[in-house]
């Protein structure tokens, strides 16, 4: 076997930089975490859900606090029942390696909620991405803008705190959308996606309530569009669409949390998906 520093010596900096350049990089250090999806439209007085998602793998870590702001005047807080249904996957083992035990603990209090979650799986830890935690809401009657943020966060392993930690909001829209203007192209929009998460190829699942301009395209999380992968008019019903798991230049995406965003006149749907 060649060492690293004979190879050095034997090959052209050009070619050294080009091997080097394609070698896999390491996880990111710390530990990304968002509210999901991060720009929900939801009609007046509907339930939603937000998944606290760490969204990229990073540091490993064995448990979390976190606490998570919202205005109870726009939107409430929908507690379920029992409280392990509100556990992400990645905590659960559902969607990870875990051994499926934890100890949880939730208070619900004016507009805060405090999560404490840990593994008790012996000498186990995640990594990411995944979901971690699901929130349930009922929008107001009142059409308007409002957040749910995460005010606090931190992870630990094995009780030591892993830093440094980073956090994106959800901004939720309340607005109704069944009283479309004339010559909208849609009456109803839905989108579906399995598997998720996915290793390989993703299936998209879209149904339209009549036919128009269908606008397909993947984002990253800050919103940027990182593939588009169809626009064309589509008659009314149901069908399916791939999706690689590529961005435009052709390659495989990084792993993590991306969403896939469907247009159709004046309606748009979002779904998230874990590479």
């Amino acid at each position: 076997m060649i060492s690293a520093s004979r190879m050095r010596r034997r090959l052209p900096g050009a070619l050294l930089a080009a091997l080097l350049a394609a070698a896999p990089s390491p996880a990111a250090a710390g530990v990304s975490v968002a509210l999901l999806p991060a720009h929900p439209v939801v009609a007046p007085d509907s339930t939603f859900a937000l998944d606290l998602d760490v969204t990229q793998a990073g540091s490993a870590f064995n448990g979390f606090h976190a606490v998570i702001g919202y205005d109870p005047a726009a939107i409430a807080f929908v507690q379920l029942s029992p409280l392990s249904l509100q556990e992400g996957c990645l905590m659960t083992g559902a969607c990870s390696g875990a051994c499926g035990t934890t100890y949880s603990r939730f208070t619900a209090a004016g507009d805060s909620l405090v999560i404490d979650e840990s593994l008790l799986c012996n000498s186990y830890s995640l990594t990411g991405p995944g979901q971690i935690y699901t929130l349930r809401f009922t929008a107001g009657s009142t059409q308007q803008t409002t957040y749910v943020r995460v005010r606090r966060i931190a992870f630990y392993q094995a009780g030591v705190a892993v830093t440094p930690v980073t956090s994106a909001d959800a901004q939720v829209d309340i607005h109704t959308t069944s009283g479309v203007a004339p010559g909208a192209s849609v009456a109803g929009l839905r989108l579906g996606v399995m598997p998720n998460p996915a290793r390989g190829p993703v299936s998209l699942a879209i149904e339209a309530g009549a036919p128009g301009e269908q606008l397909v395209d993947v984002l990253d999380l800050a919103g940027r569009r990182v593939r588009a992968l169809e626009r064309a008019w589509r008659p009314a019903g149901a069908r399916v669409l791939a999706w690689d798991g590529a961005g435009e230049d052709g390659g495989r995406l990084p792993a993590g949390v991306y969403l896939v965003r469907v247009r159709a006149g004046e309606r748009e749907v979002r779904a998230r998906v874990v590479l």
